[in-house]
């Protein structure tokens, strides 16, 4: 069961670990401002620092660990730890951004799309590999952020970095709609996953869903909603008692 047991005392003190279920189309420094708001609103905190371990796109869901107070302190550590994921890729179509955040591109054959053949290309994407960066991403390029560059029309021109796929597992296959679970090293964009599965399947992919279940030992199912920890610390901050909280 998800819970919330922190004081205003130990916040300052101690600070603390946040899970929380980020909303889809939410930014991650959508949900540090968010969390930032609400302890000074609730605990009367003027200033207090609120930091992440691992950003998410806007349009993904799913576990944020956020360190908050002296916990900041642990964010570098937390953020080099490998991540779990449940996604969807939608087959025979690509768009510029490898995701939903920008519009079909192009369509692409999906008939000889066998099992057989997703299995293997999926075993050529598992262990470390060398992934090309999407354009569209917070990567610098000469001191400027790539994405955008991206909107300015620039070239993706963006080098490999290593990185791991520890699992690759297919969940369910319905049509050209593939939900897969992946284990994967800091560093891995499941939106270059999907982009380079596309192109193994001698067809295109894109990514439809994502949700993040996992972030080194901390688990989804711990995790609160921006809304139940809003309700903690309205019935908390004035008694100023921890409290336990489900979703």
């Amino acid at each position: 069961m998800p819970q919330l047991l922190f004081t205003r005392e130990s916040l300052l003190a101690e600070g603390t670990i946040l899970l929380i279920d980020k909303p889809l189309g939410w930014t991650s420094n959508d949900v540090v401002a968010k969390v930032r708001i609400l302890l000074r609103k609730y605990f009367g905190i003027p200033k207090i620092k609120v930091g992440h371990a691992g950003t998410l796109d806007p349009l993904a869901t799913g576990l944020m660990v956020l360190c908050v107070g002296k916990k900041t302190r642990e964010a570098m550590a937390l953020t080099g730890e490998d991540k779990e994921y449940e996604t969807t890729f939608s087959l025979g179509a690509t768009t510029p951004s490898y995701d939903m955040e920008t519009e079909v591109d192009a369509t692409f054959p999906t008939e000889h799309i066998s099992d057989e053949l997703i299995r293997n290309a999926i075993n050529t994407l598992t262990g470390t590999i060398l992934q090309k960066p999407p354009i569209f991403s917070a990567k610098r390029v000469n001191g400027k952020r790539a994405y955008k560059l991206a909107r300015k029309g620039a070239e993706d021109d963006l080098p490999p970095v290593e990185i791991t796929v520890r699992e690759f597992e297919v969940l369910e296959r319905n049509g050209n709609e593939l939900r897969a679970r992946i284990a994967c090293s800091k560093g891995t964009y499941i939106r270059a996953l999907a982009r380079d599965l596309g192109q193994l399947l001698g067809s295109g992919a894109h990514l439809a869903a994502l949700r993040r279940t996992r972030s080194g030992s901390y688990e989804i199912r711990d995790a609160v909603t921006l809304e139940t920890l809003e309700k903690f610390l309205d019935m908390t901050a004035e008694k100023n008692l921890p409290f336990s909280v489900e979703n």
